[in-house]
């Protein structure tokens, strides 16, 4: 049996763990730069907001029906995943993180009633332990622990808790309740394709052939159809296993031609990705570095180039990889240009500790990168100890076009010593 343990609405819970007066209130969270509905309180949903919903639209609710729009508060958000995560890993055999507000849980080798009482004990100690609610979904794999996740989230019969076995009369109607498209990898076309058979639920779906479905759409569906029946079929990547590219970029706060914003905004992110690097032990034999123009303004130019930089040797060190995003930005800047996103990508990661050395290396060489992975060691550890950003390459300037726009950003409670809350008598 396996678990998923899902968040409820996790980023409105993570501001409403540290705001108890957002409790019962119409609460959203916004994306990026302010600019939509990426999160919504159940009490938001049930007035008819849509994820997406731009923010703009929602000034009247705003003003006048006490709807409360926040910034994204990403770093709070980590923190307190971590935290969750956690508390799964004391109390279960193993977690296998899906997302920032997902984990699935390992219950191998209890009996049926152990796995309940460790559902409900998972579902009430996160609670207490980190404040935020959580849903909790068991089966027999992970596309029924998706399912079961599902029921116990929206059938108040459940309380928050569902345990669901490959066979029984519970089961079934859970399935046949269960439209085609809320399965896991189940997507709108699938669903438009299989309509035409008389699939329309997840119970039609798990009373078919696997090998038919295999021979006439994919061995994807296959395994989704097999894992319907009972019969685990989806590995999870490793979450540990290194990425092979590793992405910075983010949308500016307002757009901008100027050399300056761009280096700085390109400074940052190959900052922030060499860490990256480092903290999966691997190096870089590329950056490629890009920009875009708002293509959704037509009365403005467009311009949207990248470049690829080949390093002179595979490098995990901060100075080698933003001197090369910069050349690479020297030779994609045009004036005249507004951009509104840029960013780099480390690219042809290879593993640290097996990089092939020249035949020509030198002792001198040797010990000069042995100096330089000790100062960048030294950098991480205090900004790990200090505070991201407490040392970097060059300062970036106050109010740049590039910064995100957060007007309504909360404090960073958890993570911030200047933020942290207060008690007052």
């Amino acid at each position: 049996m396996i678990g998923l343990v899902d968040c409820n609405n996790f980023y409105v819970s993570c501001e409403r763990v540290f705001q108890p007066r957002l409790e019962g209130v119409p609460v959203g969270v916004m994306s990026n730069n302010d600019g939509c509905v990426i999160a919504r309180s159940n009490e938001l949903k049930q007035m008819g907001v849509e994820m997406g919903t731009p923010a703009f639209e929602l000034r009247d609710l705003v003003r006048h029906q006490g709807v409360v729009l926040l910034s994204s508060n990403y770093e709070l958000y980590g923190d307190m995943s971590a935290r969750v995560r956690e508390v799964l890993e004391e109390f279960s055999a193993g977690i296998e993180p899906y997302s920032i507000d997902e984990m699935f849980v390992k219950f191998d080798g209890f009996d049926a009633a152990t796995t309940q009482a460790l559902a409900r004990t998972l579902y009430r100690t996160v609670r207490q332990f980190t404040g935020i609610p959580v849903s909790v979904g068991v089966a027999p794999t992970r596309t029924l622990a998706k399912l079961a996740n599902r029921a116990a989230k929206k059938l108040p019969e459940y309380s928050g808790v569902c345990v669901m076995h490959a066979d029984g009369d519970e089961t079934r109607r859970l399935l046949e309740r269960t439209a085609l498209g809320d399965v896991w990898g189940v997507g709108r076309r699938l669903v438009e394709r299989l309509a035409i058979q008389d699939i329309e639920t997840a119970w039609d779906l798990r009373q078919t052939d696997p090998k038919a479905i295999r021979r006439r759409y994919s061995v994807t569906l296959e395994r989704t159809v097999r894992e319907l029946q009972g019969t685990p079929c989806i590995e999870l990547n490793d979450a540990n296993e290194p990425r092979q590219r590793i992405m910075t970029s983010r949308s500016f706060g307002r757009l901008t031609g100027e050399l300056g914003d761009l280096q700085d905004a390109i400074r940052q992110h190959a900052q922030r990705g060499a860490e990256k690097l480092r903290q999966q032990d691997s190096h870089a034999r590329a950056v490629l570095v890009f920009l875009k123009t708002k293509r959704h303004r037509p009365d403005l130019p467009q311009y949207s180039p990248s470049v690829v930089v080949e390093l002179p040797e595979p490098t995990d060190d901060t100075r080698l990889i933003l001197a090369a995003a910069q050349q690479g930005l020297e030779a994609i800047y045009r004036r005249g240009y507004r951009f509104m996103k840029g960013g780099m990508m480390l690219l042809d990661l290879v593993d640290a500790n097996r990089q092939q050395l020249s035949l020509l290396d030198t002792p001198e060489r040797a010990a000069q990168r042995d100096r330089d992975s000790q100062l960048m060691t030294v950098l991480d550890e205090l900004n790990q100890k200090m505070g991201r950003g407490t040392v970097r390459l060059g300062i970036p300037r106050n109010n740049a076009a590039w910064h995100l726009r957060c007007g309504h950003r909360t404090p960073r409670w958890t993570t911030s010593w200047s933020e942290l809350p207060t008690a007052r008598a």
